[in-house]
């Protein structure tokens, strides 16, 4: 009986540490994803390529399309995105959090929004994190 008893918490720890490796691959993923969602929504902005490219000319140059809020809230995991308030502004979107983010959220928030050419404005209670709309 005890032999059986060392045997199932033996089977207990290694599925503990199974969980725990998983779980970190399940993070490492989230990450990968965001950072991919950022790589997306930077080529969002920029023009499509044609099959004969042409110069633009000095006097026009090539259109962009600006970034909206669902392009925003695309470069933002789940987990981060449900912890924010979106809004457009005219030149940017306004990144607010819904409440207090902690030091790695708000480290993981600030990474994406700077990835996207963002920034974050130190404001008091008006602080904020912003995107401009269209790159410069």
């Amino acid at each position: 009986m005890d032999a059986e008893k060392d045997y199932i918490e033996k089977l207990a720890e290694k599925v503990e540490e199974l969980l725990i490796v998983l779980n970190n691959i399940a993070e490492d993923l989230r990450i990968v994803a965001a950072s991919l969602r950022s790589i997306a929504v930077s080529k969002l902005g920029q023009p499509k390529p044609t099959p004969t490219p042409t110069p633009p000319t000095p006097e026009q140059p090539p259109a962009e399309k600006p970034l909206s809020i669902g392009d925003v809230k695309m470069i933002f995991p789940e987990d981060l995105e449900g912890l924010l308030n979106f809004e457009d502004k005219g030149e940017y979107i306004k990144i607010t959090p819904r409440q207090y983010l902690g030091a790695e959220n708000f480290a993981k928030i600030a990474q994406i929004v700077r990835g996207a050419g963002g920034d974050y404005i130190s404001a008091g209670k008006d602080s904020h994190f912003r995107i401009p709309k269209i790159k410069p």
